[in-house]
């Protein structure tokens, strides 16, 4: 047996062992033979999907896409501003390269959506020319906020990749150049996962699995499945949970009063509650995106868990949050009668999943993501998901 196959072996039996110690029902699939390219978020059958629905005129999607093309995202005179070390506190601050960087890479992303359903080719050389200036400067990230931020870019930047290497025939002299940012500045530090607040490791694991993707990386994608399929039902409330929500291995989370005070305080537990909740939907809507975003590069690669558990809790959470950011009004037993609102565009792809392809009903979500639509970005990591995901069968 090859060394490459039984760390992989090795990985998936860790998750499984952890699994039965935490009394969590885990998959333990692995990474597919062979990669699906592109296959990050939106896959070839999603982005024509999207070229023809754009190209014939057709609603929410031509919204969607001016509303992308209009953006500062898609202006050729943007100039990018990479550094050596991105320098970021709590909240981001000191913002030494943190905006920038993210929004650099959102950009990259932005114009590689642009190249693809225009077939300019100055939008794939303008995605070209933002992944080059990175990963000609980038040598890491710094601060408390580094894991997090290093989750946010390293997210978005195989997004662009991805299509722009498998899509784009002018050439990409220094893609790997850009595959060495990712697996030596990016992967090392999103691997590793995080017992901070559970938005943390969700997007530090999307953008493992997405860089994996790119690098054809089997062992760590498998690792980062192998984290991501513990948190989700750790962040994630369902009743058949029992009294306490879930806890993931090594989180110290022993006693209930610990896990309430995780959940911020929270001590009623429903379907659909988060541990973010009743911090604020903000942050909730970061992890719900992760999952989201997770769960359709799992699906592309040839692993669909909407079907699953991991589904059920999406959905769940999606059908909770919803009627709250719409407006109504909170139970007392719910965040002390008070929530913090703010969502935010993270509700599509989810949307597209359940309800759309599966036939799930989910009115308040709908009705939500409709109010909503044309989603943009949210300036982290989440952009233009009206346009690759709303009502896309493939």
């Amino acid at each position: 047996m090859s060394s490459k196959r039984s760390v992989r072996l090795f990985a998936l039996a860790i998750v499984a062992v952890a699994s039965l110690l935490t009394n969590q029902v885990v998959s333990a699939r692995g990474a597919p033979a062979n990669f699906t390219h592109p296959g990050v978020l939106v896959s070839q059958d999603q982005l024509d999907f999207i070229r023809t629905k754009v190209n014939s005129g057709a609603q929410p999607w031509k919204a969607a896409y001016n509303q992308l093309i209009a953006s500062s995202y898609a202006s050729p005179s943007r100039t990018p501003k990479p550094r050596s070390v991105v320098d970021c506190g709590p909240r981001s601050m000191p913002n030494n390269g943190c905006t920038d960087e993210r929004e650099d890479a959102i950009a990259a992303y932005t114009d590689a959506l642009a190249w693809y359903i225009t077939r300019n080719t100055s939008y794939a050389t303008e995605s070209i020319r933002l992944m080059d200036a990175w990963s000609a400067t980038i040598t890491g990230h710094s601060n408390s906020n580094a894991p997090l931020q290093t989750g946010w870019a390293g997210s978005v930047w195989p997004r662009a990749a991805e299509i722009i290497r498998y899509t784009y025939t002018g050439g990409w002299p220094n893609m790997n150049r850009f595959a060495t940012m990712l697996r030596n500045v990016y992967l090392p530090v999103v691997i590793k996962g995080s017992n901070s607040n559970g938005n943390w490791e969700l997007v530090m694991m999307e953008a493992a699995v997405g860089i994996s993707v790119f690098l054809d990386d089997e062992v760590n994608y498998d690792k980062a499945m192998a984290k991501f399929s513990l948190r989700v039902p750790a962040y994630i409330y369902l009743t058949s949970d029992g009294s306490l929500p879930k806890t993931v291995p090594g989180s110290g989370l022993n006693t209930s009063a610990k896990i309430i005070a995780y959940w911020q305080g929270q001590g009623t537990f429903v379907n659909g509650l988060t541990q973010e909740t009743c911090r604020d939907f903000t942050h909730t809507g970061y992890g719900i995106a992760s999952i989201s975003d997770v769960a359709e590069t799992s699906r592309i690669q040839g692993s669909d868990r909407y079907a699953g558990d991991l589904g059920t809790r999406l959905q769940a959470a999606l059908d909770f949050h919803s009627p709250y950011e719409l407006g109504a009004a909170p139970p007392s037993w719910l965040c002390h009668g008070s929530v913090n609102r703010g969502l935010g565009p993270v509700t599509e792809v989810g949307l597209n999943a359940l309800s759309f392809r599966l036939g799930h009903t989910m009115t308040a979500t709908q009705t939500l993501t409709d109010s909503h639509r044309p989603a943009g970005p949210n300036n982290l990591f989440v952009a233009w998901e009206t346009l690759t995901h709303a009502d896309n069968p493939n």
